[in-house]
């Protein structure tokens, strides 16, 4: 599987988003992240759609490129945003603020060591975190990368590629779960 196998299965309606996956995954599409970048947070971003044919596609195409301490990472920003942007996220939408004043016991290590470059694991996490809708932590990883010297050019990149996969794994389980369509994805 690879980019070009994901857009193929993607049905007609989501002609828009086969063209914007073809840029988000390019350097020439994504200003100011590097290549290794971009799959980095297109892995991490697939690991977070939970959807099985995106995450194969995208590993099918980035695996050459990133390390296994890359991949190791992508996993890594997946799971532990998947914690960290529900809790933050109660903390940040109750209406009883005490809450953010009692201590979150969560081990979150490895946001302090991810293995990779620390920018890199920072903007993996800020992608995840826009598609789980967490405002705190997306708050907190933009700040984070602001201040290590990233352009807001290359954060809103980070959530372009973000948004773009989240729209190819909807185009994608709209597909295999629409009788019409799920005879056309088995074939």
């Amino acid at each position: 599987m690879s980019i070009e196998q994901l857009k193929n299965k993607l049905p007609d309606y989501a002609k828009d988003i086969k063209l914007n996956l073809t840029s988000v995954m390019t350097e020439e599409g994504m200003g100011d992240l590097s290549q290794k970048q971009i799959y980095n947070i297109a892995l991490s971003v697939a690991y977070a759609s939970k959807n099985s044919f995106v995450i194969k596609s995208i590993f099918a195409e980035v695996s050459a490129i990133l390390s296994n301490a890359d991949i190791h990472a992508a996993k890594a920003a997946a799971t532990i945003m998947a914690m960290n942007n529900i809790y933050y996220r109660f903390v940040h939408l109750i209406s009883d603020k005490s809450f953010s004043a009692l201590p979150a016991k969560l081990r979150m290590n490895i946001i302090g060591s991810p293995g990779i470059d620390k920018i890199d694991f920072e903007l993996n996490c800020l992608a995840v975190s826009a598609i789980n809708g967490c405002g705190m932590c997306i708050d907190s990883h933009t700040k984070e990368l602001i201040k290590a010297g990233v352009s807001k050019l290359g954060i809103q990149s980070a959530v372009r590629i973000a948004s773009v996969l989240n729209a190819v794994s909807t185009g994608i389980e709209i597909a295999l779960n629409s009788p019409v369509m799920k005879q056309e994805m088995v074939s």
